[in-house]
């Protein structure tokens, strides 16, 4: 059960990255898709690792395809999506940077310990602090403090879109948080979160493209 759990979370947020990276492909200039897309579906990739290691058991490659992209990426890539959206330009090459640098730590560090049959595996039972551990803590944090900062600054502007967004936060902060209890309940937490992300952004994006259209023009399609 837990395995199917954690393989529908995957297909979920799989889904949902891959409307984004299809809305990416006719809207090239809107970088935030892309990032969006790459959030979506490095959390797709993560709730794959979740089923991987409930299925056949914890070992050091289904720890490290987890950690990279749930706990390295995901966030981050969230965060600069938000930020994107509201113009910052730089947002783009510095979630590719950091992207580069997040596979480079997971590939090449060091895992250590042995891993029970079951249990999402604690990073700091396997891997030192520097770099694998503080990457996450500072990519995480600027992934939260960007997606709950831009939520709060254009609430009023987008507050059904930014609701969601904060709820999907909380959402996936909660299922960190309880990573303890096992894969199946943070399956559960990843695909509500995966849903919620959706939601917000799309709401945000309709609306945003809605306004800069000019007056008269077509309304665009939704996404596929």
């Amino acid at each position: 059960m837990e395995a199917l759990l954690a393989f529908a979370a995957a297909l979920v947020s799989l889904r949902l990255g891959g409307r984004f990276a299809g809305r990416w492909r006719t809207e090239p200039a809107r970088t935030e898709l892309a990032l969006w897309a790459g959030g979506l579906l490095a959390y797709a990739v993560a709730s794959a690792a979740l089923a991987w290691g409930a299925a056949a058991g914890w070992d050091a490659p289904a720890f490290r395809v987890y950690y990279l992209f749930g706990g390295l990426l995901t966030a981050p890539l969230l965060g600069a999506g938000s930020l994107a959206r509201l113009g910052r330009r730089w947002a783009g090459p510095l979630a590719l940077a950091y992207t580069g640098l997040a596979v480079g730590i997971a590939v090449s560090v060091t895992v250590t310990g042995s891993f029970a049959d079951s249990g999402i595996p604690a990073a700091q039972d396997h891997l030192g602090f520097v770099p694998a551990r503080l990457a996450a803590v500072l990519g995480n944090a600027f992934g939260t403090v960007a997606l709950v900062g831009v939520a709060l600054a254009t609430f009023r502007s987008r507050p059904l879109g930014n609701a969601f967004v904060l709820a999907a936060t909380a959402t996936a902060a909660a299922g960190s948080a309880l990573a303890g209890l096992g894969e199946a309940e943070s399956a559960v937490f990843a695909a509500a979160a995966a849903v919620l992300f959706y939601a917000g952004f799309t709401r945000g994006a309709s609306r945003a493209t809605a306004r800069s259209r000019p007056s008269g023009s077509p309304s665009p399609s939704s996404p596929s």
